[in-house]
């Protein structure tokens, strides 16, 4: 809004600072933050009056989950509502990657409302089915691609490799949409620690931040040797502001959680990180940022797999952060390591930048 009424007025004097997109960018973090830590309190409240009980904890999963108790989920309602109010004051109207990536993210985090209040009213962990939350994911991710490739590039590209390796033509949208899914579901397996899914998400968000500012940069993609996507800069706005609520969310899902993110939350996030890795066609780099993501994801694959062949697990208990905490670690523990994992995948990817 912001950059539109700058631009109707001329950019004069301290206005043309709109023009920018590191200015609106530092800015969307700034305002989701701090959004996000003025609504925190009374929306905790809120959200601990209307669900009585909190989000049902599994028995058959860690005994030292049983205390988290009354905790109450849906806090991604608090993420969307401060990263949706910044983009809006901080976003260019007129690009339509910005437009697709906050589609899939509102999209997926519906979703996970809907999945979030059917645990809750019901008092049980499985919510909506799993077939019908894939089916409503994918459609919304199908037309959020169909939007990001509509006259742009289909090419895939991989790390360590100057130039695109394949064209996908209209099959790139079905590839995009997969890696939306995937993604979100990937960040939705995670969540299941005090702060473990909030912090990887804010680093995967600042690495493509990065990204998507040389790839919307045509000196600096040719230079690289990256791929050049015209508009794409714009999503260090949407990056940014994912950076400032996560960090607000944070604030009050640091242990002990006051406040769950839910599958509101973390399918959100995961929808938009794999959203803006379509735009930037940066999907396999988002494998390697998100590498932890992925980790976990195939835990649960594996262990379901091979569990219902030969009846016996690989982990102690999926997905695998919950196999640490079995072995003895902590949970703060856990979760801190892992946030030196992200960290160092977040490095590695950003690496494949100049490594071609």
């Amino acid at each position: 809004m912001f950059l539109w009424i700058a631009e109707q007025l001329g950019f004069p004097g301290v206005l043309n600072l709109f023009r920018y997109i590191t200015f609106r960018a530092g800015a969307a973090t700034a305002t989701a933050l701090f959004l996000g830590l003025i609504i925190g309190p009374k929306f905790i409240g809120w959200l601990r009056v209307r669900q009585g009980h909190g989000q049902p904890i599994r028995l058959d999963g860690p005994q030292s989950h049983l205390a988290k108790r009354g905790t109450p989920t849906m806090g991604g309602l608090m993420i969307l509502t401060s990263l949706s109010v910044s983009m809006l004051l901080w976003m260019d109207f007129t690009n339509r990657y910005l437009w697709a990536c906050m589609l899939i993210t509102v999209g997926f985090g519906l979703i996970g409302f809907l999945d979030d209040y059917d645990k809750v009213t019901k008092r049980s962990h499985k919510g909506v089915s799993a077939r019908i939350r894939l089916l409503a994911e994918f459609l919304v991710a199908g037309i959020g691609c169909a939007i990001i490739t509509w006259g742009a590039g289909t090419e895939l590209y991989i790390p360590f490799y100057k130039g695109p390796v394949i064209d996908l033509g209209l099959l790139y949208p079905f590839f995009g949409a997969f890696v939306i899914v995937a993604f979100g579901n990937a960040v939705n397996l995670t969540d299941g620690l005090d702060g473990l899914a909030s912090m990887p998400v804010i680093i995967a968000s600042l690495a493509f931040l990065v990204i998507s500012y040389l790839v919307g940069n045509a000196k600096f993609a040719s230079y690289l040797g990256i791929p050049h996507v015209l508009g794409a800069g714009d999503l260090t706005v949407l990056c940014s502001a994912i950076v400032g609520a996560g960090l607000a969310f944070l604030w009050f899902n640091a242990p002990p959680a006051a406040v769950f993110m839910g599958d509101t939350g973390s399918l959100a996030l995961g929808g938009a990180l794999g959203a803006i890795a379509v735009a930037t066609q940066h999907e396999i780099v988002l494998g390697i940022i998100g590498g932890l993501f992925v980790v976990e994801a195939m835990s649960v694959i594996i262990q379901v797999f091979f569990y219902k062949r030969t009846g016996k697990r690989v982990f102690k208990m999926a997905p695998i952060h919950h196999h640490f905490e079995q072995m003895g670690w902590s949970e703060p523990t856990v979760v801190i390591r892992f946030w030196i994992i992200a960290f160092v995948l977040a490095l590695a990817g950003l690496s494949t930048l100049k490594l071609r």
